[in-house]
């Protein structure tokens, strides 16, 4: 019978394709030194594309790297030290400043504007025989009139007495000079309780008091109801101490708004 023959025994070690696989890469690591070594960097070039993206992308200027001389970008933490710094060297806050300062003017022009249309108000109710009924007072977005309830209405009543009208005609020809401004008519009441059949708490009277006066304009005047707003603020803005009988008198009133070009009421 014919003798097997002995199998190879394998090699010890690494199998033969992990060599091929070895020499390759020693290759291609040949290879790209190779390229790196004969490749050069223009310093110039690079500079430019550097300060166009720092333009472009980011906070520096002129393609500068750092906040501070000899800081790089990586050292996060110092960078953050910095910045309040250089945001002020940038002029952020010169910025701001003016911006406050811009406003500011604004509003001294706003108040200014308000004290020469309080003054024209003035002059024409001191002229009238109706001076010591209404009273003229103003903020920098508009000069408000200030009329007595107890002048215009009775108690509990939304309807206007027949002896206020008189009022409120110099009142429509003083408006009518300002046709042009938003007039806002507030009526406002003091914190004593109402319930009657017709109002159900001093919001509603408010309303109706206001309501009341804006009619009367539109049924005497040639004012624009467009340009015109009323409202009820019950007893929600005193102006006095709803402890006393004077100052509830005070509380129950109603103030006539205008507003000028520069407030924000337009």
């Amino acid at each position: 019978m014919a003798r097997k023959k002995k199998e190879e025994e394998q090699a010890p070690g690494s199998p033969a394709w992990m060599a091929t696989f070895s020499d390759l890469m020693n290759l291609l690591l040949c290879f790209f030194v190779l390229l790196f070594s004969m490749s050069s960097l223009d310093v110039e070039k690079w500079q430019q594309v550097a300060a166009s993206f720092s333009e472009n992308f980011s906070i520096f200027s002129s393609g500068a790297t750092a906040i501070g001389d000899g800081i790089l970008i990586s050292n996060g933490v110092s960078q953050l030290n910095e910045l309040d710094d250089y945001i002020n060297s940038t002029g952020k806050t010169a910025d701001s400043d003016r911006q406050v300062n811009e406003l500011k003017e604004f509003e001294e022009k706003q108040l200014a504007e308000s004290e020469r249309l309080a003054e024209q108000i003035e002059e024409a109710v001191d002229e009238s025989e109706f001076a010591n009924e209404i009273d003229v007072d103003f903020t920098s977005q508009y000069v408000s009139l200030t009329l007595n309830g107890a002048l215009l209405f009775d108690s509990g009543s939304a309807e206007l007495k027949e002896e206020s009208k008189p009022l409120m005609d110099k009142i429509g020809q003083l408006l009518a000079r300002y046709a042009q401004s938003t007039i806002e008519i507030e009526g406002h009441t003091d914190n004593v309780p109402i319930h009657n059949a017709k109002y159900a708490d001093n919001n509603e009277l408010s309303s109706f008091r206001a309501l009341s006066v804006f009619n009367y304009f539109m049924e005497t005047t040639y004012l624009d109801p467009a340009m015109i707003k009323h409202s009820g603020r019950g007893e929600y803005v005193p102006v006095a101490d709803n402890s006393t009988p004077e100052g509830r008198a005070r509380n129950r009133r109603v103030e006539i708004k205008i507003y000028h070009s520069l407030s924000t009421g337009e």
